[in-house]
């Protein structure tokens, strides 16, 4: 029986809820308010945006923003990334980025299409790390790590990413999570940013510590790493 109030899309939420589940979420996720989540499982998410992209127009649920839930968010999120026209899909990201106010979300938001279009993306990218906006700024970083640091690599990207300055947690935990993962794809090139002290000191220190946590980093290299910790 349909409740009253509730949209087809948050029917369909509420219908895959794990209160368990929401109660822990709810404390890995600080400024999102405990009433305002569903409870629905990652891959439960991932299958119903799936199928609602395969069966339904999504436009309306995408067009209505804010969204009353984070579960909406997450939805809409991973309903973005099965979009197959990087035109769409990009209109869609920059619809929904303004709306984006948590990590979650934001690091949930991997749209498949990017892959095939990093050229037409690249430009993107330069402006989303430059904005004011805490998640967009994480975003921004978080699609450059992702597909910029493998065959796409230019060792201008990671002065993109030296150059931000934030007193945000979630911006320079991405900026560490980025220089991290490039000490392990292209340390040659990214060393010496931790060498010259090109982050803050708490963000340099991250970087390490992920760094070091990483099996890509040679025994070598996180002993190396260890000394170039600041105090």
């Amino acid at each position: 029986m349909k409740e009253k109030g509730k949209t087809a899309y948050q029917e369909e939420l509420f219908a895959l809820q794990d209160v368990k589940y929401r109660d822990f979420q709810a404390k890995l996720i600080p400024g999102i308010d405990p009433e305002k989540m569903i409870g629905v499982r990652t891959p439960e998410l991932r299958k119903l945006a799936k199928r609602l992209s395969r069966e339904t127009d999504t436009s309306p649920f995408l067009d209505f923003l804010p969204h009353e839930y984070f579960d909406e968010d997450q939805l809409h999120a991973f309903i973005i990334s099965e979009e197959t026209s990087f035109e769409t899909c990009i209109a869609e990201v920059e619809k929904l980025l303004p709306f984006v106010n948590n990590w979650a979300t934001c690091d949930q938001l991997s749209p498949k299409v990017f892959k095939k279009h990093r050229k037409e993306l690249l430009p993107y990218i330069r402006r989303w790390i430059k904005s004011e906006e805490t998640y967009t700024i994480r975003f921004g970083t978080g699609m450059l790590m992702a597909h910029f640091l493998d065959g796409d690599f230019d060792p201008e990207y990671p002065e993109l990413v030296a150059g931000i300055r934030s007193e945000e947690y979630y911006v320079n935990m991405m900026t560490a999570w980025y220089f991290a993962t490039a000490l392990a794809k292209q340390y040659d090139a990214v060393i010496p940013y931790i060498e010259k002290r090109k982050l803050d000191v708490w963000t340099h220190n991250k970087a390490i510590q992920k760094a070091i946590e990483s099996r890509r980093i040679t025994p070598e290299q996180k002993e190396y790493l260890r000394s170039l910790k600041r105090k």
